[in-house]
């Protein structure tokens, strides 16, 4: 049995970089090559695809890639585990060996199917939705690799899975193996996506070379500890920064749930070894819960909006002009009708654009007639009959469908994990034994008494790097500093009061804060700030991306020893 496994990652999401598969394959030695394709957004696009065509439902990018990358996988003896099946893996699968044998090449790929749950959706109570695909674990994988797959796909298992699956086959763990486990899944959770772990999406991306950004690779070890990396030569960075970022990354609190493991994040230990090296240690695992996540898309309706520009002066007063006039032209209210005025204009600007401000306007509803010809015209006709100076960003459309994300969870064993092998013989994986409740986390006090000394009021992100995303209806803010005095004072600054203060468009929302010393970090999770998901958000950045970055130019007084 080897001591160490190279597992890398070539895809974070359904758009990543195309030539990623090859530049992996070519760059350097790996054992096993990784793509991530699906989020929540992406099963409701797949699952308009297959309203379209029942044979599609899968990333097709995926498939194009491999036109070109799987002789070379083969020739170096890499195995390649992607989520890219979506909602039909087997038709991705189907799709592969079509690809393999118009190529020559013998490739023995194998799927992983069961997550697909809306057959039954309503039995298991979870409604009416589009889609229904259960999180499933990293067993599925591991059987598949056992038995000699090449390639293997899967529809909806959790992200971190496609690392834990190849690290559990190649040191045959078992469902016993908490640390281990917890260990590989904090391993996969920082290569998931892909360059945001070697510099992407970094606040301190002005202290690392950028440019062309190496994927990163996971060097996982038969223990489950690791060391992060990438090919030498790569742009980007592989330091604690980096790596802390990516661990902060749409989590929630200490306690990380996943179907085979619950993985403590507050356990985590990180060193960083050499350049480009970050060693990952002392990771502890808890049993896994007994219930499995589902996401859950439903189709909601039809959509439309316009960006009406005011220039000028009398902003507010332009906008209140349109807004009047817009709504009585309505022929029918719809159901929800939004105005958003965002004041990006500038007092005596130097180009029209900075002297300029954008109303956004957003109608949802179910009816045709409420949100499509009726609404775009009701724009169109005040072209000439409203505020001076009127202009849009873009002609309206006439609506599309739009979805709406709601999490649903099932019984670990009311979910059938199958493995359809190269053979085609089917193994059923079942659940692990050792699930049962998992307890809640309770939000962390902030600690209070010590006094830092002068202080100066700087941007937060003077000393401190953030990380925001989303997490369904919800968002995260991990904000993190890079010394223990640092991270007193900010554990002791940082409260959620003081988050509302900063941030105050989620004063009136519920705010959940945690504590993980050990990466010297906060954590906020911002219940309901992006509504009702991704699709359904009219939010200027409705996956919270920038939400963190926001967060960090804001002015908070400093200790001047820290400046």
């Amino acid at each position: 049995m080897t001591d160490t496994v190279r597992i890398g990652n070539m895809s974070g999401f359904y758009g990543d970089r195309f030539a990623a598969m090859r530049e992996m394959l070519e760059g350097g030695e790996l054992d096993y090559l990784t793509g991530d394709y699906l989020a929540e957004l992406t099963m409701l696009i797949l699952g308009r695809d297959r309203l379209k065509d029942p044979q599609l439902g899968y990333a097709k990018t995926f498939l194009r890639q491999l036109e070109d990358g799987l002789g070379l996988a083969l020739e170096k003896g890499v195995k390649i585990v992607s989520n890219a099946g979506g909602l039909n893996p087997h038709g991705l699968a189907v799709a592969i060996r079509g690809l393999a044998d118009k190529l020559g090449l013998d490739a023995q790929v194998a799927f992983i199917s069961g997550d697909d749950l809306v057959a039954d959706a309503e039995k298991l109570g979870l409604g009416n939705p589009l889609t229904a695909n259960a999180y499933l674990g990293a067993f599925g994988i591991k059987c598949a690799l056992d038995r000699g797959a090449d390639i293997v796909v899967t529809g909806r298992v959790t992200d971190a899975s496609l690392t834990v699956g190849p690290a559990a086959s190649a040191f045959d763990w078992g469902y016993q193996d908490l640390d281990a486990l917890a260990g590989a899944v904090v391993a996969g959770h920082i290569i998931e996506c892909g360059a945001q772990a070697t510099g992407g999406n970094y606040s301190f991306f002005r202290e690392i070379p950028m440019g062309h950004l190496g994927f990163p690779i996971a060097e996982v070890s038969a223990d489950g500890s690791s060391v992060i990396t990438k090919h030498e030569g790569t742009g980007g960075a592989v330091t604690v920064g980096t790596v802390t970022a990516q661990l902060l990354y749409e989590v929630g609190g200490p306690r990380y749930l996943n179907p085979d493991v619950t993985t403590r994040l507050d356990t985590i230990e990180l060193e960083q070894v050499a350049d480009d090296r970050v060693a990952v240690r002392g990771v502890q695992g808890e049993n896994p819960p007994t219930d499995v996540k589902v996401s859950l898309n439903f189709l909601a309706g039809l959509r439309n909006e316009v960006d009406v520009i005011l220039t000028g002066l009398d902003i507010e007063e332009k906008a209140k002009l349109f807004q009047e006039q817009f709504t009585a032209a309505l022929p029918a209210t719809p159901a929800d009708l939004t105005f958003d005025l965002s004041r990006t204009d500038r007092a005596d600007g130097a180009t029209e654009e900075q002297a300029s401000a954008t109303l956004r306007v957003v109608a949802k509803d179910t009816d045709p007639d409420k949100v499509g010809r009726p609404f775009s015209s009701a724009v169109v006709e005040l072209a000439l009959a409203s505020y001076p100076g009127f202009t849009l960003t873009a002609p309206p459309g006439n609506g599309a469908p739009y979805g709406v994300f709601e999490p649903g969870y099932v019984d670990a064993a009311k979910v059938p994990h199958r493995v359809v092998q190269p053979d085609g013989v089917t193994v059923t994986i079942d659940p692990s034994p050792l699930r049962g409740p998992v307890p809640v986390d309770e939000d962390a006090v902030p600690a209070t008494g010590s006094d830092f000394g002068p202080v100066q009021v700087k941007p937060l992100g003077t000393i401190a790097g953030a990380r925001s995303g989303d997490k369904g209806g919800s968002a995260n803010v991990g904000v993190w500093v890079r010394s223990d005095d640092e991270y007193a004072w900010l554990d002791q600054t940082l409260t959620t009061d003081l988050l509302r203060e900063l941030l105050p468009e989620v004063a009136e929302l519920t705010i959940h804060r945690y504590a993980l010393p050990n990466l010297r970090a906060v954590n906020f999770v911002i219940e309901g700030v992006l509504g009702r998901g991704v699709a359904d958000q009219v939010r200027f950045d409705p996956q919270a991306k920038g939400l963190g970055e926001w967060l960090r130019s804001r002015p908070v007084p400093i200790p001047t020893k820290f400046l």
